[in-house]
């Protein structure tokens, strides 16, 4: 089997809130998800504890291009890395100026707090994978499965029986019962989504690993199962909202509320509650399901 080490990259000084993974081969590490710019100051530490060394580093998978997951992408690059994302995604890593323009937009003063820089990627060291593409790595085999849904560039990564899920299987502090959904705009897509948690269920694997956060090798079926209840429930609490004309700020307030009831319930602490916010801001999944509902909507012809 495969070592793989779980690093905590203390996103926002927050334990248990972004991970990165670090996989053996017999040509160096494998990084699988970089995490943002914002927390490169932090890798030197983790490293350490793990007892790794940051120049081993040759191979960076990121799951996808959101700046939580592949922000780091161009620094890894810079120290010699290959990076590997799915091939719609390569031309934002090739040049991220469009997505930091994009986010500025939306995080404003708290850009560079929350995200860092974004370096762009060399295109001589960028390899763009497409569904079913397999990568060997010394004695390390890394299959790369289209998941879409959360977003449409988002792939799932397969290695020895376990995946690197990225933001497909939900957010799920360890130590806690509640699992998350990240449904951020413009991409979510329920029906898109369904079809690839039928797929990782046909994998049989024994274990998954979350980006938010960590190992899960509990009845990954049954997790699965779970995670899938909880997108249909966050996706109908919103559409109630709007078929009962609430405005944007109305639903997110609601959210907020239903969202921090579940968690109370189900025995969070407050510290808890706040990895999850910290993870998974709850105002972007409201934003991606409005959207989804509209389109939807639109789509069908109903107002």
């Amino acid at each position: 089997m495969t070592n793989i080490h779980t690093l905590d990259t203390h996103f926002q000084d927050t334990p248990l809130t972004i991970a990165n993974y670090i996989l053996e081969s017999s040509d160096g590490l494998v990084l699988i998800e970089t995490g943002p710019g914002s927390i490169v100051k932090n890798l030197p530490q983790a490293f350490a504890e793990a007892g790794l060394g940051m120049e081993d580093v040759r191979h960076v998978f990121v799951t996808h291009i959101h700046l939580d997951h592949a922000g780091a992408a161009g620094w890894w690059a810079q120290k010699g890395a290959r990076v590997y994302v799915h091939h719609i995604g390569a031309p934002h890593l090739l040049d991220p100026s469009r997505l930091m323009a994009s986010a500025t937009r939306i995080y404003g003063e708290a850009m560079d707090r929350l995200w860092g820089d974004m370096l762009p990627v060399p295109a001589e060291q960028l390899t763009e994978l497409f569904d079913g593409d397999v990568v060997q790595i010394g004695d390390l085999m890394v299959r790369a499965l289209d998941t879409p849904g959360h977003a449409r560039h988002h792939m799932t990564f397969v290695v020895d029986g376990v995946a690197f899920t990225g933001d497909v299987a939900g957010v799920h502090v360890p130590g806690t019962v509640l699992i998350d959904l990240p449904a951020p705009p413009p991409e979510f897509d329920w029906e898109a989504w369904q079809k690839s948690l039928n797929r990782l269920r046909q994998e049989a694997l024994s274990a998954l690993y979350l980006t938010h956060f960590g190992r899960v090798d509990e009845d990954v079926e049954g997790y699965l199962d779970r995670f899938e209840q909880v997108i249909v429930s966050g996706m109908n609490f919103v559409r109630d909202c709007l078929v009962a004309d609430m405005d944007r700020d109305e639903i997110v307030a609601s959210y907020l509320r239903r969202d921090r009831q579940l968690a109370l319930d189900a025995g969070l602490s407050m510290e808890a509650i706040a990895q999850y916010e910290v993870a998974n801001p709850p105002t972007m999944s409201v934003d991606g399901m409005i959207r989804y509902w509209r389109k939807k909507w639109e789509r069908e012809g109903k107002s």
